[in-house]
């Protein structure tokens, strides 16, 4: 297995350190998830035993190898007992280097506590303080002695373990850290008092708040995660965590020190200090010591937490899961008066035991999944972006607060909506005892996790229990302690300073991937988050049985406010007893998923940027790179005046002697012959190397055009006709017309409205009008499948509005401001001019062109 390197030692790889997880659940500081440098299989976190009596267990790998002996070969050792001698000395090193890294996160969180110390000093004596002396003396009390004690004993250890010998002698070290056990005494007399401090801070100061809510917790050494956000609550909990543990690590020592070693008796002091003190303290102090232990008397453990929406007789609901070792509880947050401590509220249970997750063909009886209309999400998204782009305005201003406020409220409220409403993923849990309940996920990412961490706990040997209303309620009590995602996942919770996330269009090639064991039909998609939560926006060909698929496909992914991009790998499900008739349940088996994070320095490149994406031993290469929205917005007009792209429409249908271009006729033609039933027609990008490949036929009036045609992904043909008029070197609906447009759509008097709409196509050119209303029919047709492709006329606006309308670069000039406020104001209306056409009554040219009577004005 993997050895973790010691931070700031080095090891011989042959040390399964990771089997040794004193602390290790330390990694991520709210103790909620698997450490980064754990191998796969071990366990998330080892039962330790609260009374030191008895040693933790190792993990399960080393379960297997026998009775945990290390595994570095011990034939040269001559008789049995130095043998012993010999496993002894390793096992000693293993529990001490487990110890120290665990030591090395413990100072880095007491270095965090400590962080906001030395600033709320400085300005405790301004006119202006946060905090007074007295406060800040109450919160921090003894935090700096404590973190100069393990500073010094880290710092004397770790040179001992990096030379390691069996003359190494270090007892006196603990026996040293035992002594100073007065320190911990009196913080842990202070705890109550420093808690309660910090709570009533928090509540009448916002700066205090801001800050004890996101201490930045450095990584170790060799992690990865350069920092995690931790509260000042989970943290002031630490050194009380920390004295039961290194209480364990004693015993363990001892248990594999030789009685005559020069260590023993040292060792054996420090334990008896340790315990007593342990005894002594007060134990109503430590909540989630004592709150809860399953039926076997095991500690029962966080393991994950989240929000998720669950769908209760009928009508969505958001609730908060949390996942222990041995049970599944669904709670909601309780409204609480201002000022009180929060509560959940348990709305159900599930023993893991009794968990079991339901086959699709069970499912089908369940009740079915009501989705809201694309449209309505769209509209939505639309308002959240009107309103930021007001709270910008108002601030650029320095308007009011009152107003800025009122605005978030109703951000909050719609972004809660959508978070609520768009989920349309089902995710089944069924109690073996009877009920079934069904949660909605927008991301099958998040799905497969969720299952994963159910499905690893759910190895080991389990009980069934019913819990007593007493112990549900402690359950209950100890999730607002324990839970480690303390907001909904909306934007408005985000702070100003936090990164908005990206703008603009995310351009990702997905090259090939290898590892897997069997050869298999494999897929891959792509989802981003955009407004607060994951959606899956891309998806590959299948790549049909190979163990080393090479997609090669590129894709343009628009994003809105994204941060990450997630890559799944799926194998393909062709059995037919399996496919189910609820549209959105993915049968396809998850061989591996990962992520990253988008960096706006590293993404903002004019090039490709290539990178790997490692995930269950299966690795996925693609490349990347962005665009930012003002970047995408520009129009650019062909050099040449041969092809088609980047051509004036006029040009090409003189040059054609045709009324509407070939290319826009070819593409129409195509997609009514085989995609008008496909799912996500215009709005699912095609590969950007098939659409470039026609791009170029089309613009070299090939021959081949109609064969290529027949033979192309239908995706890649509603790429080339989107790209088409996105490439146009003005829009189809023009320049000059273009405010007139927005003025028309913004009238509110319908008859004056539908006068000026008509009067507007009527001033286009020929070929414009003509080319338009061959396209406005077509995508009529498209909208008349909604229930087979769920694109509605809205979902058809949204994608085609901006492509049909957005003026070309110089028009657009004056007006460039931040990329994503021109983005929400005139997007919106130039969909909802597009929407007005579509749903108008069949427009027909000679009609309009007879019809000059009712408009009298000219625009």
């Amino acid at each position: 297995p993997l050895a973790v390197p010691l931070p700031g030692c080095s090891l011989p790889p042959s040390l399964p350190l990771a089997d040794f997880n004193y602390g290790a659940d330390e990694y991520d500081a709210e103790g909620n998830e698997e450490p980064k440098a754990l191998p796969e299989g071990s366990e998330t976190m080892p039962y330790i035993d609260e009374s030191p009596t008895m040693s933790p267990q190792l993990s399960a790998r080393s379960q297997e190898c026998g009775d945990g002996v290390s595994p570095t070969p011990t034939d040269g050792l001559g008789t049995g007992g130095e043998r012993e001698a010999g496993k002894g000395l390793e096992m000693r090193k293993l529990v001490l280097s487990g110890f120290l890294a665990s030591e090395e996160i413990y100072i880095n969180q007491l270095e965090a506590l400590l962080l906001p110390m030395k600033p709320l000093k400085a300005t405790a004596t301004t006119s202006q303080p946060v905090l007074t002396l007295q406060q800040i003396e109450t919160i921090f009390y003894k935090i700096q002695d404590i973190y100069e004690i393990h500073k010094e004993f880290y710092d004397s250890l770790c040179p001992k373990v990096q030379q390691w010998d069996s003359n190494v002698t270090m007892g006196h070290l603990f026996q040293k850290l035992a002594s100073q056990l007065g320190v911990y005494k009196a913080f842990v007399d202070n705890y109550k008092i420093a808690l309660e401090t910090a709570e009533k801070c928090s509540q009448s100061n916002y700066q205090f708040q801001k800050i004890s809510e996101e201490l930045k917790v450095k990584g170790p050494k060799d992690s990865k995660d350069s920092h995690t956000s931790v509260t000042m609550e989970a943290l002031l909990y630490k050194p009380i965590d920390r004295v039961t543990r290194s209480t364990l690590v004693l015993h363990d020592l001892l248990k594999h020190t030789p009685a005559d070693h020069p260590d023993y008796p040292l060792l054996q002091d420090a334990l008896r200090i340790s315990q007593n003190f342990l005894s002594s303290i007060n134990e109503d102090i430590d909540p989630r010591r004592t709150a809860v232990t399953t039926p076997k008397g095991e500690t029962r453990q966080l393991v994950k937490d989240g929000f998720l929406v669950e769908l209760s007789e009928g009508s969505r609901k958001l609730r908060h899961v949390f996942l222990f070792t041995d049970v599944l509880l669904c709670a909601k947050l309780k409204k609480t008066a201002v000022g009180k401590h929060q509560q959940y509220d348990c709305k159900w249970y599930v023993p893991l035991a009794d968990l079991v997750f339901p086959s699709p063909e069970e499912s089908e009886h369940c009740p079915q999944v009501h989705v809201i209309p694309d449209h309505e999400l769209e509209d939505m998204k639309m308002k959240i972006s009107a309103i930021k782009s007001e709270v910008q305005k108002e601030k650029a201003n320095k308007g009011q607060s009152r107003a800025i406020e009122r605005l978030k409220k109703k951000m909050f409220e719609n972004e809660f909506w959508l978070l609520l409403n768009s989920p349309a993923i089902p995710f089944r849990i069924h109690n073996r005892n009877g009920k079934s309940y069904l949660f909605l996920l927008s991301s099958d990412y998040e799905r497969s996790e969720w299952r994963e961490a159910i499905q690893k706990l759910q190895k080991k040997d389990l009980q069934a229990f019913v819990l007593s209303s007493v112990e549900l309620q402690v359950l209950t009590g100890s999730c607002f302690k324990l839970r480690t995602v303390h907001n909904i996942p909306v934007t408005s919770n985000k702070d100003d300073d936090e990164s908005p996330g990206l703008y603009g269009f995310l351009h990702v090639i997905v090259h090939s991937a290898k590892g897997f064991k069997q050869s298999a039909n494999l897929y891959c998609t792509l989802e981003v988050d955009s407004f607060g939560y994951f959606v899956s926006k891309a998806k590959t060909r299948v790549f049909r049985d190979t163990t080393e698929p090479q997609w090669n496909e590129e894709f343009e992914i628009e994003l809105e406010g994204s941060q990450s991009l997630r890559i799944l790998c799926y194998e393909k499900c062709y059995d037919k007893t399996k496919l189910n008739k609820d549209n959105n349940e993915i049968v396809d088996k998850i061989m591996g998923k990962g992520q990253i994070q988008l960096d706006p320095q590293a993404v903002q490149t004019k090039n490709w940027h290539m990178d790997v994406i490692e995930m269950n031993g299966i690795k996925v290469e693609f490349s990347m790179k962005f665009t930012s929205r003002d970047m995408s917005l520009k129009r650019t007009p062909s050099k040449k005046q041969t092809g088609v792209f980047g051509v004036k429409i006029s040009v090409v249908t003189k040059r054609e002697r045709s009324k509407v271009p070939y290319i826009v006729r070819q593409c129409i033609e195509e997609v009514e012959k085989r995609g008008i039933e496909e799912v996500g027609i215009y709005r699912i990008s095609g590969v950007a190397t098939d659409i470039q490949a026609l791009k170029a036929v089309f613009d070299a009036n090939n021959k081949d055009i109609l064969v290529m045609l027949s033979d192309m992904d239908i995706n890649a043909i509603a790429g080339t006709l989107k790209l088409y008029f996105r490439e146009l070197p003005e829009p189809l609906l023009t320049d000059r017309l273009y405010p007139a447009f927005m003025e028309g759509i913004a009238l509110s008097d319908p008859a004056a409205k539908e006068n000026c709409m008509m009067h507007l196509l009527r001033s286009l050119p020929d070929p414009n009008l003509i080319t338009f209303l061959f396209l406005l029919e077509h995508l009529k047709r498209v909208a008349e499948k909604e229930p087979i492709n769920k694109m509605s006329l809205h979902n058809l606006a949204t994608v085609f509005g901006p492509t049909l309308l957005r003026p070309s670069e110089g028009e657009s000039k004056g007006h460039l401001t931040l990329a994503s406020d021109i983005w929400s104001h005139d997007v919106m209306a130039q969909v909802q001019v597009l929407l007005y056409y579509l749903q108008h009554p069949p427009i027909s040219f000679t009609e309009l062109k007879r019809n000059t009577l009712y408009f009298s004005t000219d625009v």
